[in-house]
């Protein structure tokens, strides 16, 4: 893989966000330079961060784990991290694995410094937490005709919509035969849990599988993404759809 090439500049009305403009690939072997870059900022005192990441090819899980590592310590300094402009192909696998839940990207940098200067107009309330741009309801992504009310399944949802328990089926003397599931091969697991809760994410799926029930089996994020991929179940509308489909 190739490098990586990092500018720093500080912008907003105060001049006290660092925009790091990230050029190349941010992988196992140059994520150590980024977070060389992040520490010595923070140490200069700078706690809010812009990623323009709109010429970066790709990011492993190196590469993210810098990103979500360094929320909680910014925070805490009263500090944040916000992503932009990223490409189509990384933009997939940053949803796919739900780091939209963790990190707020923005289509453009314009974007990211309004919101910032924005939240220090407002004194820091607690309770500002901006969509990210882009962001889709679950329900837009859903069926015509569905609801919200699946994102919160419980006793009181229709009974389409709860999840479904499959744990054996019938053999032509119709007695039931138990499904080792420990045994499985990954790909059954995982249509196992989607046809069980197709509202889980990825982590709930990779946490699923890391369970007695299937196993302890071990999957890496992105190992999960490519499965996922390939079987076609890799966004809630697919994984929804399949669960109707069954």
């Amino acid at each position: 893989m190739e490098g990586i090439q990092i500018e720093e500049y500080r912008v907003g009305s105060l001049k006290d966000i660092a925009l790091l403009k990230t050029q190349g690939y941010v992988d196992t072997n140059t994520s150590p330079e980024l977070q060389k870059v992040l520490n010595h900022t923070i140490e200069q005192g700078i706690y809010q961060f812009i990623i323009d990441m709109g010429s970066v090819q790709y990011v492993s899980s190196a590469g993210w784990g810098v990103f979500v590592g360094e929320i909680r310590r910014l925070q805490e300094k009263g500090g944040d991290l916000k992503i932009t402009q990223m490409s189509s192909e990384v933009a997939e696998v940053f949803e796919m694995l739900e780091f939209h839940r963790i990190l707020s990207s923005y289509d453009s940098i314009e974007e990211a410094i309004e919101d910032f200067d924005f939240c220090r107009e407002l004194n820091g309330i607690a309770n500002h937490n901006p969509r990210p741009v882009g962001y889709r309801q679950f329900e837009s992504e859903l069926p015509q005709g569905s609801t919200d009310t699946l994102v919160a399944v419980d006793s009181q949802s229709p009974a389409s919509l709860r999840p479904r328990t499959h744990t054996a089926k019938y053999n032509r003397n119709h007695q039931v035969r138990e499904v080792d599931e420990p045994s499985l091969p990954i790909n059954e697991k995982i249509k196992k849990i989607v046809l069980e809760n197709p509202i889980l994410g990825v982590w709930g799926i990779k946490r699923m599988l890391y369970s007695p029930r299937f196993g302890y089996t071990r999957v890496g994020l992105m190992q999960l993404y490519k499965i996922l991929k390939k079987l076609s179940l890799h966004t809630k509308t697919k994984r929804f759809r399949y669960f109707r489909s069954r």
